[in-house]
């Protein structure tokens, strides 16, 4: 071989080596960037020619589902009543994929291209039969998510309403106004469904935003649950300690006046006991009782409660289409004004319902957070269980005595304070709070509650945003309304 064809040669099997060692590389590391490419058509073929799996409620009420199409793609995915599930499922897009609920943070099971489905694809093989995907059953109550999902839209209300079960943690309701219709975003032309995206990502109300999991609101007085748990943690105070309260007071170095919204808020001769303080909803006290706790002791009991930590509720942390809380916020190191005004759910601390009703699950659940979940299992499309949710423990923010104390205040709040929300027959729990926001004539209205609170089975938080009414008044009756769903099945 002459030294012109050895180079010829060499050159060739170089050339070799690079295209295989290049073909490698990108069916190892680039492939699922690759298949995920909105520009890529033959993957797009590849996700739409196939039956993509079902999200079902508790009760196998049928919230995503795809059906046969005739036109150039084999299936079209379907939301039955899509605007009541919507902050649920997401929605599953030619133009945008998933990127929300769980159509993302399932999307491998339900395209049928996780490796736990591998024997579902082996017989998908060997039968000619569609790849299905894997039915994703969710924690969700048909009849609860439709209540939530009404009592907010009937009022035209933009808010949120989390329903938990206490003792494991599933959620069995998250609603959230306004909401959208997934369908739209889920046609087969590339065109309308990028409109749609765009109608609804400038929409006022920001309908595709979960605000059960994703939007930050002043608490108000639900966030004197917290500061009586820290009260309660210091061995400084119990339910009948005395402290001081007042018609007014000053927050130190400012010339701000704090006041509360009835009289007997203020107490006697500027004085009351802790639960007289908590069922009355006073300002000054728990501004005050903030205050002698410290900054430090504060911040440590809200962020065992879960403030300032992103709270997954569904998927994997590491990837991106996890179905997340955004972090609630207290302040760190707050001056001693600014911790009087957090003290009682103002000034800097704002939090989402859906850790607003964690909160108060850990008081139902005698102390313990659970790790909130919205998936109970997975099933292949033979039926058989690829995973199950178990419950975990989120933390252990205070203990079980200062649970009884919290559970004893907040049923004393319904029974003297609200009347008109209790159950017949039925031992309600509950916490009231309206946070002035803009220029004080709007509010946030909170509700937050248990029943039945000698037994809890479920919690529910109600926000609704920017009305003029309190929380009692507002969010209260729907409250009332779920536990008496919830309690009758």
């Amino acid at each position: 071989m002459n030294q012109s064809l050895r180079h010829l040669f060499n050159a060739v099997i170089a050339l070799f080596v690079v295209l295989a060692i290049s073909t490698t590389a990108i069916m190892t590391f680039a492939s699922n960037s690759l298949n995920s490419d909105s520009r890529n058509i033959r993957a797009l073929y590849h996700e739409f020619g196939a039956p993509r799996g079902l999200i079902v409620a508790s009760d196998g009420t049928v919230l995503a589902r795809s059906d046969p199409s005739n036109d150039a793609f084999s299936y079209q995915r379907v939301y039955p009543n899509g605007a009541t599930y919507a902050p649920i499922t997401g929605f599953f897009s030619i133009a945008q994929r998933a990127d929300r609920g769980i159509e993302a943070s399932r999307n491998s099971l339900l395209s049928g291209e996780n490796d736990s489905l591998w024997l579902s694809k082996l017989k998908a093989t060997f039968t000619g039969e569609a790849d299905q995907g894997a039915t994703i059953e969710t924690s969700i109550d048909a009849k609860l998510q439709t209540l939530a999902m009404q009592l907010l839209g009937d009022g035209g209300y933009n808010g949120a309403i989390v329903a938990m079960e206490p003792s494991t943690g599933r959620i069995l309701a998250m609603a959230s106004t306004p909401s959208y219709d997934p369908n739209t975003l889920a046609k087969h032309s590339t065109k309308e469904a990028s409109q749609a995206y765009q109608q609804l990502a400038t929409a006022d109300g920001n309908p595709m935003l979960n605000h059960a999991t994703n939007e930050l609101y002043s608490p108000g007085s639900t966030f004197k649950i917290i500061t009586a748990a820290a009260a309660l943690e210091s061995g400084k105070y119990h339910t009948d300690s005395v402290v001081p309260a007042g018609a007014t007071f000053t927050l130190p170095g400012t010339q701000t006046q704090i006041t509360n919204s009835s009289v007997a808020a203020n107490g006697t001769n500027g004085s009351m006991t802790l639960q007289q303080a908590f069922v009355t909803s006073s300002n000054t006290a728990f501004a005050q009782i903030g205050i002698a706790l410290g900054a430090d002791a504060m911040s440590k009991q809200a962020q065992q409660l879960g403030f300032g930590s992103t709270i997954v509720i569904d998927g994997s942390p590491a990837s991106n289409n996890a179905i997340e809380a955004t972090a609630s916020k207290f302040p760190s190191n707050a001056s001693p004004d600014r911790l009087g005004l957090a003290a009682f759910g103002q000034g800097d601390v704002t939090e989402t319902p859906l850790l607003n009703a964690m909160i108060t699950s850990a008081v139902a659940n005698g102390g313990t957070m659970m790790q909130p979940t919205l998936v109970d299992r997975v099933r292949a499309s033979d039926l058989s269980v690829i995973s199950q949710t178990s419950p975990s423990v989120f933390s252990h923010p205070f203990s079980e005595q200062t649970a009884q104390s919290l559970n004893q205040m907040m049923q004393a709040m319904i029974k003297e304070e609200t009347p008109q929300l209790q159950i017949a027959g039925i031992s309600v729990a509950g916490k009231t709070g309206t946070a002035q926001i803009g220029d004080g004539n709007s509010y946030n209205a909170w509700i937050t509650g248990f029943a039945p609170a000698d037994n809890p089975k479920i919690v529910v938080s109600v926000m609704v945003h920017d009305v003029t009414s309190y929380g009692f008044q507002v969010a209260g009756p729907m409250m009332q309304r779920i536990m008496q769903e919830a309690l009758k099945q």
